[in-house]
């Protein structure tokens, strides 16, 4: 259940990219080389999994152009560590100016579950080359980690309450899209303080995981950085809370709220 979780709060992060086609073809990165992310996943009151994000270096070019190199590692922790361990890297090379994806991999080591894709966009013939065939599309498409960064450099500043938005994102056998509504703001603490933040509501489908009246709920820090700070979802037994232990060479001042 964890795997589902991460991917599902990874892509609800990437809210604003549904403003896609009001948007120019060049947007500015509001991360930078260096940054780093860490978060921890808990199952009630037991860690369950750790997660790392960073920008790094690439000397790597596609088509000419230079490109971010953006990683993604999970693991489980804790107990979980015993009984189903996992162990998954995804990795995204994103274009420096446009911030569109050319290159994701990924590897995830689940239990006895092993699993691993590369993928190809083709943003000059609108198509996505992976391991189980080539898939046509139309308009911004992103893997999920490329589609994370990107839309933390959009303006958000004209969002309402209740705006709902579509996401297309390519995973594994297609391209989908995910819904998500804008809830408000709210003030949220962590372990870095509290922050002033957006909440927002994924949709999720029920099933083995998620009850049918199960709820996502995303909160991203209203500054900037545009960082998702927290994460809390219903699962059929239980909940799972996502959250943000620690930071590294942000590009902008992290700044919590005063007391």
């Amino acid at each position: 259940m964890k795997k589902y979780f991460v991917i599902i709060v990874l892509l609800s992060i990437t809210f604003s990219a549904a403003f896609c086609q009001e948007m120019a073809n060049i947007v500015t990165p509001v991360f930078k080389v260096g940054e780093q992310l860490n978060y921890k996943l808990k199952y009630g009151f037991f860690t369950a999994a750790e997660a790392n994000l960073r920008v790094e270096e690439c000397t790597r070019k596609f088509d000419g152009h230079p490109a971010f190199h953006i990683v993604a590692d999970g693991k489980t922790a804790g107990a979980f560590d015993v009984f189903y361990k996992v162990r998954n890297r995804y990795e995204t090379y994103v274009d420096q100016n446009t911030l569109l994806p050319y290159f994701y991999t990924e590897n995830r080591h689940e239990a006895s579950y092993r699993h691993s894709d590369n993928v190809t966009f083709d943003h000059g013939d609108d198509k996505i080359k992976a391991a189980k065939g080539v898939f046509p599309y139309k308009g911004k498409v992103f893997d999920f980690l490329s589609a994370y960064y990107f839309s933390r450099s959009i303006d958000v500043s004209k969002i309402k309450i209740g705006d709902t938005f579509d996401l297309k994102y390519f995973l594994e056998d297609g391209v989908h899209t995910l819904s998500i509504t804008y809830v408000g703001k709210e003030k949220v603490e962590s372990d870095l303080g509290t922050f002033n933040c957006l909440k927002f509501n994924p949709t999720i489908i029920p099933g083995r995981v998620f009850r049918k009246d199960s709820k996502l709920y995303l909160w991203i820090t209203d500054d900037n950085n545009r960082i998702p700070l927290k994460a809390h979802v219903e699962l059929v037994v239980g909940s799972i809370t996502m959250d943000l232990t620690s930071v590294k060479d942000l590009k902008y001042p992290l700044n919590p709220i005063r007391n």
